[in-house]
């Protein structure tokens, strides 16, 4: 239970920086870091979006079953 509990704080956590790494209108936090990052890594703005899209999806749902899991036990 505990480990279930600790889990779920992590994935919390993961869900929050997902969110956060999004561009919204004004090209958000994710505009700032990826403007830096195509300096170094080429022009991969695009791409760096979906796969932050992805991992938060993958998040959420993952936080979704947890939540239901320690909702039952």
């Amino acid at each position: 239970m505990f480990v279930l509990k600790v889990l779920h704080f992590i994935i919390a956590i993961a869900v929050i920086v997902g969110v956060l790494l999004q561009s919204g209108k004004s090209a958000g936090l994710s505009g700032a870091i990826d403007g830096g990052a195509t300096t170094f890594f080429g022009k991969s703005g695009k791409k760096m979006e979906d796969k932050i899209s992805k991992a938060t999806t993958v998040a959420a749902v993952l936080f979704m079953i947890n939540s239901l899991i320690l909702a039952i036990f």
